[in-house]
């Protein structure tokens, strides 16, 4: 049931591969709805990644609906709202989401504030010191507005994550989608990338994060996901899911884990 403020809606998503014999998502069905802070937790090899790259079609679902802003993406085409059948435009759909990963992907022949500009310059075609002045804000934001022409090789890794987010942040998604944002950080280097996002979860942005930070997921998230084995088993508030863990899976994962 789409709901006004549902943002993205997940239908019985499944992504087999080798004749199906693998199953990494297996029917996986939830809303993600407008200033959520969805955290997914679960063991090695659930599912996790790849439900979180299915949202902006980084994987190619096998089978199932996502619907993000009422458009089955799953589809080729769709129908506007005059009726009017319409390709999908993946790259403008991406442009919805920004996406976070565990290495930073950061252009290493380029500056941090020239990382920053080439997104928005080429395909929201803002002219430079436009793009310029945002990015600079941006950085500021994550106190690396002084790094603004340093290279990737001169920063350390928390340093490049929190550029990796806010690079994202520089195309105005309304979802950012993180995959283990924090897991090749040496781990005093986590706590900073941490606090960006933070920040953004009390301004409202909405967020799906796949983690490992369990102290994350009760702190900040609003929703908290457990998949194994490519099927979702539990889902409910932080408090629930770690106060009152109802699957056996996820009482065992939490009881090795915490």
């Amino acid at each position: 049931m789409e709901t006004r403020d549902s943002l993205i809606r997940v239908e019985d998503l499944k992504k087999h591969y080798k004749m199906g014999t693998i199953r990494a998502l297996d029917g996986v069905t939830t809303t993600i709805r407008r200033g959520d802070v969805m955290v997914v937790i679960g063991p090695s090899g659930s599912g996790k990644s790849t439900f979180l790259r299915s949202l902006n079609l980084l994987e190619e679902p096998t089978g199932g609906a996502i619907y993000f802003d009422g458009v089955d993406i799953t589809k080729k085409k769709y129908l506007d709202e005059n009726g009017k059948k319409v390709k999908l435009n993946v790259d403008e759909l991406r442009q919805k989401m920004g996406m976070v990963f565990q290495h930073f992907n950061l252009f290493p022949h380029m500056t941090i504030l020239d990382n920053m500009i080439l997104a928005p310059m080429k395909v929201k075609k803002l002219d430079r010191e436009e793009a310029r002045r945002k990015a600079l804000a941006l950085l500021d934001r994550v106190g690396l507005a002084d790094r603004a022409d340093a290279y990737p090789i001169q920063l350390s890794g928390g340093q490049k994550q929190r550029v990796a987010i806010v690079r994202a942040l520089a195309m105005e998604p309304e979802v950012m989608l993180f995959d283990e944002p924090t897991s090749a950080l040496d781990p005093e280097m986590v706590g900073e990338v941490l606090d960006v996002m933070k920040g953004l979860a009390k301004e409202g942005m909405t967020m799906v994060c796949v983690t490992h930070e369990m102290g994350f997921a009760r702190e900040v998230g609003n929703r908290v996901l457990f998949m194994a084995d490519g099927k979702l088993l539990e889902e409910g508030t932080p408090e629930a899911i770690f106060g009152n863990p109802q699957h056996p899976r996820l009482q065992d994962f939490l009881s090795k884990v915490l």
